[in-house]
């Protein structure tokens, strides 16, 4: 059994994470995996230097997140030449790794965080999706109260991704996060029971 688990930036996905892994889930990280694919000496590194330019590498020969964000910045062509580059490997590791725990623990949960799940496309890849949601006003509370940002800031970081309405429609399950901690618990547990998992 599988799930993918998505949402908007600060919606409380890792919360959600947190709550199912502490009952037994397994999780793949699709963030960790990211990273993984461009430790420094990596082919995939070799090909974003290769098609970027020396200057997304720093003197460690490790990955100039910094430099590669202002190339791709506000540049569709190039953003979508480093996604055609970083998403196949990405995809094939999480797929890997869904696979290998399914093998082990076949009675287990196995929940794939995956930030731009929807966006990307991969709602195939998992028998579920679930999306943790939040009402647009609590998530622009939380996102300033979180990462210090003005109104105006937090605001179009939460423009530039697609909007969590959106997202939702998209859902098998939603886990509303709005409430509080206790509450969001309660809703994992159903969905944990509903699925028969002990």
């Amino acid at each position: 059994m599988n799930i993918g688990l998505t949402g908007g930036i600060a919606c409380g996905k890792s919360t959600v994470s947190a709550m199912l892994v502490s009952r037994g889930a397994l999780l793949v990280d699709a963030d960790t995996i990211a990273r993984d694919v461009v430790e420094p000496g990596s082919p995939v590194l070799e090909q974003v230097a290769a098609h970027f330019g020396q200057a997304v590498l720093l003197a460690d020969g490790s990955l100039h997140r910094k430099k590669l964000g202002e190339i791709i910045f506000g540049n569709t062509e190039a953003r979508k030449q480093l996604e055609s580059i970083l998403h196949p490997p990405i995809r094939a590791q999480i797929r890997e790794q869904m696979e290998t725990y399914e093998r082990q623990f076949p009675d287990k949960l196995v929940v794939v965080d995956v930030p731009l799940l929807i966006e990307s496309n991969l709602s195939f890849m998992f028998q579920e999706v679930m999306v943790v949601y939040v009402p647009r006003p609590v998530q622009l509370e939380r996102l300033m109260q979180r990462d210090g940002l003005t109104e105006s800031a937090a605001n179009n970081r939460i423009d530039a991704q697609m909007s969590i309405e959106e997202k939702r429609k998209f859902a098998d399950v939603v886990i509303d996060n709005s409430g509080t901690w206790e509450e969001t618990n309660a809703e994992v547990e159903r969905f944990w029971l509903g699925k028969g998992l002990s």
